[in-house]
This record gives C-alpha cells, structure tokens and sequence, in this order.
C-alpha cells in the first residue's frame, strides 16, 4: 500500500494546503493500492511561484552546467529503474515484460537522447550582423497521461531541464506512483530547488489552475482532444504557448504487394500490446478488398493468440487501467456490433476465467466502413477496425479521412510504401514495422495536437527566438 500524500514544491515534500484525498486502484485486482493526495488551486499557485523564482538563475545555467544535470538524473533513474517499472506495472497494470522493457526504458532513452541532443544543440547563430538566439521560454506546466506515463513525463522534463526552463507536473491522478518515484529521482540527482515541482490532482481543478496560471509560460498537455481543447480555452487569455499532443485513429494500409500474413499479424500485435492503449496504435487496418477474406482469418488466429492475463505473469497484455476505461470500450464494441460490423474476434464482456480486473478481450471488426463509430472514435482498447479498398487512391483517401493525423502505418514493397507515405496527413508515417527511432519527432496534424516531442525537435518549443539587430555591426565595420 503505497502512501504518496505529498507534494514536491521547491525542493521539497509537503503537505497539500487543503487536504483531499483519492484512493489509486490496481487494475489488475481492482483492489486499493495507495493513496494520494488531491491538489488545488492554491497547490498549483505554490508550485508556479517556486519555479518561477527558481527560473532566473537556472535559465542562465551553461550547457555544461544542464549536460551535467541531466546525466546525474540518468544516474539516479537507473538505480531505481526496478522500482519505477514495478509501479507501472500496478498503477496502470502493464505487464512486467512490457513495463521492464518499454515502459521504463524509454525513460533512459529520452535522458540520453537529451544528453547528446544538448551537447550540440546550436542556441545562437550569426545571421549577418544579428544574432538570432533561443533562450527558455519560463515556467512550463505539464499535463500528462496514463498510459505511458514515464514517456509522457520525461519527452516533456528532459527538453525543460536541457533548455533552462523550470517546471511543474500534474501527472495524472489515475497512474501517479511512477512520476513520485520520478520526482525523487530529480531531488536526488541534485536538481535545484524549484527547477521541477510536482502537484497531484485533476484536471478541472490542478490542470485547469496551470494551464490558465499568470506566471505560467507555456503549457504542455498529452491527452485526449476533449481535454485538450479545455486546456487551449484556459490558456487563451494569458497567451501562452501550448503544446499538444492528442488523440489518434491511425490508419495501417496494406499494400496488395505487402506480405499479407507478415503485414497483418504485426498490425494485430501493434494494436494490442499496452492493452490497446496507445495514441499512435494502428487501429485503422486498410486491406485490398479482394484480400479481406483472407486477411480475416489471419488476424482471427493472430487476436486468438494474443494472451490476456494478470500482469505479473507472461501475459502478452494485461487490464486496461480502469472501470471508466473499461466501460468505455465496452460501449464502442457493443456499438461495432449494433452499427453491423462482422465480429471476427473477441466481443463483449471479459476474457473467460478474468472476472476480476478491467481485462478486455482482443477484439477484431472486419467489413467496416468509414463512417462507423468504431472507424470514426479513438477506442484506447485492444480493438481492430479492419476496411477494405479498391484502390491505392481510395486507401490513401480513408486514411486521412479522419479527424486526427497523429501517425499512419503503410505496408507493402519499399518503393511503393515510400510513395503512398508522403500522401497520408500525420506527423508520423512507419513503413514496414520501422523500429523505433528516438530522434524521430513525435506529434499530430489536425486535431492531434501541435508542436512535436522526442529528439531535437522537442526543444523547440521550450525555447523562445529572439532577434539582436547590429550585434556584429563593429565586426562587420
């Protein structure tokens, strides 16, 4: 039982100034596993003011200083790089493999993308006899989700921390043991007080206080495009900047020159894995009308294969993170079925011999067309909307027929797939199951939000451009 009732304001653990509390529940058992405390408007206003007084000296810290930094919190994450998977794996119920070799290792990987990204980061040129330079933009408030949430928490803090600007964390409240073991990472790797704070709560009253906050600067929100637009409203009459990255309904076409059963058993198993429960999930599948047949039946044996179960075990996915998600997603399948998709795997209800947990069926639609509910609405549940097409043309057409433009997916020869990926709207396009790729940048078109994470380009938005007319003028002389 976890006992997580304070926050961290300016290099230090307190007490909440109005005390509310919320019990944080384990998905996988449906049982309490800690507690929290429910921050306020006046925690908020606590934590802004301690990073906005922390901002001038850290702002005008050197690259070596901030270099330094950074590898001393990489230090410290990785002594308790266990630890901080152990807790993602209760708080959102990601298995163990998962939460030890994704979840929690992406943490490390974006400290070292930062670390080198830093070390040569170009802040100021000459431009004739002006010098451009970037500097930190302030006071950063950040809102993140929990379905990742180390990633969330440090594609945010790393860029903040290597561009001097100083901060504050509402995680989200939902899945919040793994930012506190975070935040006592940051205190032990000697981060300067008031550089990063950390305030629990929700978002009506937490998140809404930062995001419209005087002395905020910029706000950086990763969620659903519900919340995000709240959080665009709250920021308007300060002006400050806002960072968004949203929601996703992410298209995978495959090619008539893909290999059918490769293409379609990796579009299952990227669905599926974290439970379905990815903003960039591929849960779009795009398939050569006379290959549907076919197809369906290898994604019926992939979805069959894809194990559910408690997430201490090897289970490939585990429960999503709780009754509303669970409910939610209920709904959308019960919707698939009603608005006359074939169900070709899963349904309604949990997997037999699950009945504790928020576990979820592998669930697989086919014969869908794109104006459906469950084509149209980001399910965040490990459900497939398999459609069919005509043409290349049409393929293209129905994967940016959507509101969101997060990430698409094209399958098929390398030369063909390369063409049809300059076609799709999103910021994201991976051919042929790419792996990874750290520096690649990460954000939407349309209503997937603005600006981008991961790499170079997530310093971007913490900095400021500034113009200084006639700097070289007496060299130029």
């Amino acid at each position: 039982m976890r006992d997580y009732r304070k926050f961290y304001i300016g290099g230090a653990w307190v007490d909440p100034i109005v005390p509310a509390q919320l019990d944080v529940i384990n998905p996988a058992t449906e049982a309490v596993c800690g507690v929290i405390s429910m921050g306020s408007a006046k925690d908020a206003d606590a934590a802004v003011m301690a990073a906005r007084g922390a901002f001038p000296a850290f702002s005008q810290t050197s690259r070596a200083d901030r270099v330094e930094l950074l590898q001393n919190i990489l230090a410290e994450y990785q002594k308790r790089y266990p630890e901080i998977a152990a807790a993602i794996t209760e708080e959102m119920g990601a298995p163990g493999w998962l939460a030890q070799q994704a979840q929690a290792a992406i943490g490390v990987g974006h400290l070292m993308t930062g670390i080198e990204v830093l070390k040569n980061y170009k802040f100021e040129e000459l431009r004739g006899t002006t010098l451009v330079t970037h500097e930190p933009i302030g006071v950063c408030a950040f809102i993140t989700p929990w379905n990742w949430p180390i990633n969330q928490i440090a594609c945010k803090v790393v860029p903040a921390i290597a561009t001097g600007c100083t901060m504050v964390l509402k995680p989200s409240e939902i899945a919040p043991f793994s930012a506190v073991l975070w935040a006592e990472v940051m205190h032990a790797a000697g981060v300067p007080a008031g550089v990063f704070n950390l305030v629990n709560g929700d978002g009506p009253s937490v998140g809404a206080a930062l995001s419209s906050h005087p002395e905020v600067d910029m706000v950086s929100f990763t969620g659903s495009t519900r919340a995000g637009i709240e959080v665009a409203k709250n920021a308007a009459p300060t002006v400050k900047r806002v960072h968004q990255e949203l929601g996703g309904k992410s298209p995978n076409i495959i090619l008539d020159d893909a290999d059918l059963a490769t293409a379609v058993t990796g579009g299952i198993k990227s669905v599926m894995m974290n439970s379905g429960q990815s903003c960039n999930a591929p849960t779009r599948m795009l398939v050569p009308a006379a290959k549907m047949e076919a197809a369906k039946a290898i994604a019926k044996a992939a979805a069959e294969a894809t194990t559910v179960g408690s997430p201490d075990g090897n289970a490939a996915i585990g429960p999503v993170v709780s009754e509303t998600q669970w409910n939610k997603i209920q709904g959308l399948i019960k919707a698939g079925i009603d608005e006359g998709a074939t169900l070709v795997s899963g349904g309604l209800g949990r997997p037999e011999g699950l009945e504790t947990g928020y576990y979820v069926k592998p669930t697989v639609f086919a014969d869908v067309n794109n104006s459906m509910t469950i084509a149209r609405e980001e399910i965040f549940g490990p459900v497939l909307a398999m459609l069919p097409y005509d043409s290349e043309e049409q393929a293209i057409a129905i994967g940016n027929d959507t509101v969101y433009g997060l990430a698409a997916y094209v399958q098929g020869e390398p030369e063909h797939a390369r063409k049809v990926a300059r076609h799709l709207r999103a910021g994201q396009v991976n051919i042929n199951s790419a792996a990874g790729d750290m520096m690649a940048p990460f954000g939407g078109y349309k209503q997937s939000g603005n600006g981008r994470e991961w790499g170079d380009f997530a310093f971007h938005d913490f900095l400021e451009v500034k113009a200084i007319i006639g700097w070289g003028a007496e060299a130029a002389e």
